[in-house]
């Protein structure tokens, strides 16, 4: 279950805030006023929207708001839930059979441990079940980096716009050197679109872009356990065997994980 993710906009919050009031205890409203430049603006949105529709196709370009949405959205994953989940799985599959596991998977709300599980009461060979189950993950990586990199490639192109900005206040500026009395004024100008464009890369596109990556992490880490799981079952592995070693993972270190895989193994044996 998806929920709503407070910190992406908070963190946001908080850093245009605390800009702002740098700014303003700084110059008051009138050193705010000056940060804001129109021109500036539309030069780094105007570069930043044409550099992502140079690069990515129509069809990627009109799921970039479903990207950013995904940043302010948390899903839950209850792990001691799907480690008990398997652990009555096991129980079930030793006492009555592998085959009866098909009716209790009906009203499954994760669709990948059901498709892991069905695959298992069919009879597909272990090998076989985890090449099926490790390739919807690396399917699942491909999907989020593939719309992870339009926020990446947005941070990228946000400075190198800003920095084209100032370039071109400079030239500006550079022909008007006749009025010293401008040169200040059409510096600060200049060095507008720079902050621009960082300010987006640094406190809105790589954060969140970051952010979706962890999530992905996250989310394959739980798949990983989901694999440990239904090769325990079919293998009609011990439920008390199978808890200590999906609780393994509860730690998050994959060395230790792979450790204490390997100890109740051994055990088993």
């Amino acid at each position: 279950m998806k929920k709503f993710d407070a910190l992406t906009p908070i963190g946001i919050v908080v850093g245009i805030a605390l800009l702002a009031f740098a700014v303003l205890t700084s110059g008051g409203m009138d050193g705010f006023a000056s940060f804001i430049h129109l021109p500036s603006t539309l030069i780094v949105f105007g570069g930043l929207t044409a550099g992502l529709l140079i690069n990515f196709p129509l069809s990627e370009i009109k799921q970039l708001f479903t990207v950013v949405k995904q940043a302010f959205r948390e899903e839950e994953m209850d792990l001691e839930a799907l480690i008990q989940r398997f652990v009555e799985l096991s129980e079930k599959a030793r006492r009555e059979g592998l085959l009866t596991l098909e009716s209790e998977l009906a009203q499954e709300d994760n669709k990948f441990l059901k498709k892991g599980m069905l695959l298992a009461i069919d009879g597909l060979e272990q090998e076989m079940l985890v090449d099926i189950m490790n390739a919807e993950i690396i399917a699942l990586e491909e999907r989020h980096r593939k719309k992870r990199s339009m926020l990446e490639k947005a941070g990228d192109y946000a400075p190198a716009w800003g920095m084209i900005g100032t370039l071109i206040g400079l030239v500006l500026m550079l022909k008007n050197l006749d009025d010293p009395t401008s040169l200040g004024p059409n510096m600060a100008v200049a060095l507008l679109t720079t902050l621009y464009g960082s300010l987006l890369a640094n406190l809105v596109f790589l954060p969140m872009a970051a952010k979706l990556e962890l999530k992905t992490e996250k989310e394959v880490f739980f798949r990983e356990i989901i694999i440990e799981g239904v090769v325990g079952v079919q293998s009609g592995q011990n439920p008390n065997i199978l808890r200590e070693k999906l609780q393994a993972f509860s730690a998050g270190d994959k060395r230790k994980v792979k450790a204490a895989l390997a100890a109740s193994e051994a055990a088993e044996v």
